[in-house]
């Protein structure tokens, strides 16, 4: 129920316990799952440890509450797309940089490198957005059936058989109500993914048809450098809690050897 609790509660608004209680009715799909008390009591443990704050009927989240439910946030609704962002930055700078580099090393002419361009980040970016919504939706939903039996599994230590059926009750209807939701949240970051790989991809092949020669080259390589050295490696740095410097090479080496990789593969064909 705690857990429950954290993710109703959002902000620093709150909500009358009777408020509470029915929209945790709500998610019990209007079963009788829980009374008044329970509420109460959880609360009322809730508030020793500083999570929730109760000002007469009034329920509201702690600074450590709302951090915590963030926490349960991100964790069961994949709130935020940190995988599909990366992926989108590195895929799409990845790509750019292909496209730039075999242009001017072939010569290719402007309507050959444009449908090029096109055709490749259009296909990268389709293909991110499709895999990440079915490979995402997969794992996800698995690792929903994962957490649901082990909180599942902590509920058996309830030695009351009451207590046990309604914790029980509720984990079950908060998970069927997840199953929607990561659906939702899969299609979001999909379409996260897609957007970020052709949006990264676009801006240096742009530059770089535009620009007359070298200017065009050079800038494209220093939107790049932008992309991959301050978005992305700044990105993975705060999500990671690494040091911003072993960040930077990893993702250097990365990128480095799927450009060459993508370039030796292109002059062997």
């Amino acid at each position: 129920m705690r857990v429950v609790i954290l993710l109703t509660l959002s902000g620093d608004t709150g909500l009358r316990k009777d408020v509470l209680k029915r929209q945790i009715d709500n998610i019990c799909a209007r079963y009788v799952c829980i009374e008044m008390s329970d509420l109460d009591r959880t609360i009322t443990g809730m508030s020793s440890e500083g999570l929730v704050l109760i000002n007469g009927d009034l329920v509201k989240l702690t600074d450590n509450g709302i951090r915590l439910g963030r926490e349960w946030r991100s964790l069961l609704l994949k709130k935020e797309p940190i995988l599909e962002i990366v992926a989108g930055l590195a895929d799409g700078s990845v790509t750019g940089l292909v496209v730039v580099l075999s242009a001017f090393i072939s010569g290719l002419y402007f309507k050959a490198t444009v449908f090029a361009a096109l055709l490749t980040l259009a296909a990268v970016s389709l293909t991110n957005f499709s895999s990440f919504l079915l490979g995402g939706i997969t794992e996800d939903l698995a690792d929903m059936t994962t957490l649901q039996n082990l909180m599942n599994y902590s509920l058996s230590d309830i030695s009351d058989r009451a207590e046990r059926s309604k914790s029980l009750n509720l984990v079950m209807q908060l998970f069927t109500i997840l199953h929607k939701e990561i659906s939702r949240s899969n299609l979001y970051a999909a379409t996260i993914s897609g957007v970020t790989t052709f949006l990264a991809g676009s801006l240096p092949i742009v530059a770089y048809l535009t620009l007359p020669e070298p200017l065009g080259i050079i800038l494209s390589l220093c939107i790049v450098g932008s992309v991959v050295g301050i978005f992305l490696v700044r990105y993975r740095a705060k999500r990671t809690r690494v040091h911003w410097s072993i960040t930077l090479l990893e993702t250097i080496v990365i990128v480095t050897i799927a450009v060459l990789a993508s370039l030796l593969v292109g002059v062997s064909m």
